[in-house]
């Protein structure tokens, strides 16, 4: 009874949580019989005097007399006695690849030669990381801290991205109002730049996304407004083409609004058609015979008279 409390019966992960990234089991001794649970998602890491004994990764329950220490570095050769345990530390590494959102807190200015201000834009996306070098992990962080949080290493990466940012998106002269169509090359550049900065703690950058940048409200209108602009050169063929799949498809049928629109529209676009072929049939009347009909505007072929309407050509 005397030594109640002092020794461990189960060596695990206590305080396992989602977003922590290692826990450490520590100041309490281990004692014979004591077993280590390492459970899927977990690696345990054996330290004595802050130096690496050994790792475990298979998930499983484990006798730590005869499964664990004869694989330690140096305690290989430990002998629990009646009232000797075994004082250690063991590292529990969460193994999952971390996915993290995030988004600037305010605007940054990006320098551009059309606003002496520079242009507001906020950006938001994910990035995804995971533990790599359990020894430069322990060497860093470990083996001053007990846990390590996803929240941790959040605040480290957002504390340098307003600045990655402005360099990627100034980088080779990006279209300030169009930043959208070089997110996947902007994006690189930082991920490279963000694993940089977090190697030597024992993690690296898995993947960093930008799913959109946002311009001030009045920038995004303008946008929005030269984006129609540019489409008004089409809009003619898309309005013909629409009304013809509607017709065809059913969905525009007579005794309706929407019909009598589509017949209006339909009717134009035919007058200015014929109209058209009749100002081409006009050009070419100089003597030699019209590729169209001046009478009915059926398209003429090798005879000299209308095959629809008779009219001599």
């Amino acid at each position: 009874m005397i030594f109640k409390g002092q020794f461990a019966n189960v060596v695990e992960w206590e305080e396992f949580r989602d977003d922590m990234i290692f826990w450490k089991w520590t100041n309490r001794e281990i004692k014979k019989g004591s077993k280590l649970i390492i459970r899927p998602g977990q690696d345990a890491i054996f330290l004595y005097n802050g130096k690496i004994e050994g790792i475990f990764k298979d998930e499983g329950d484990y006798d730590i007399e005869s499964d664990i220490i004869p694989f330690l570095s140096t305690l290989k050769g430990f002998k629990f006695g009646f009232n000797t345990g075994m004082r250690a530390e063991v590292l529990f590494v969460n193994t999952k690849e971390f996915t993290v959102k995030w988004g600037t807190k305010n605007a940054i200015n990006i320098p551009t030669s059309q606003l002496p201000g520079g242009m507001p834009i906020r950006a938001n996306g994910t990035f995804n990381f995971k533990v790599n070098d359990y020894i430069a992990l322990i060497d860093k962080i470990a083996g001053v801290k007990t846990t390590y949080l996803v929240e941790d290493v959040k605040l480290r990466i957002t504390s340098i991205l307003d600045q990655l940012l402005m360099k990627w998106i100034t980088k080779e002269g990006k279209d300030m109002f169009n930043l959208q169509a070089n997110a996947f090359d902007i994006a690189k550049g930082i991920r490279e730049d963000l694993d940089m900065e977090i190697v030597d703690n024992g993690m690296t950058i898995t993947g960093f996304n930008i799913m959109s940048f946002n311009y001030p409200e009045e920038i995004q209108e303008m946008i929005n407004k030269v984006a129609s602009h540019n489409m008004v050169g089409d809009l003619g063929k898309y309005q013909q083409v629409s009304m013809v799949d509607g017709m065809s498809s059913g969905k525009v049928k007579g005794g309706g609004t929407a019909s009598d629109m589509a017949g209006m529209m339909m009717g134009m676009n035919i007058a200015n058609e014929m109209v058209k072929n009749m100002k081409e049939n006009k050009d070419t009347s100089n003597g030699s015979k019209p590729n169209f009909c001046p009478n009915c505007g059926q398209k003429t072929g090798e005879g000299n008279f209308c095959s629809n309407c008779g009219h001599k050509l």
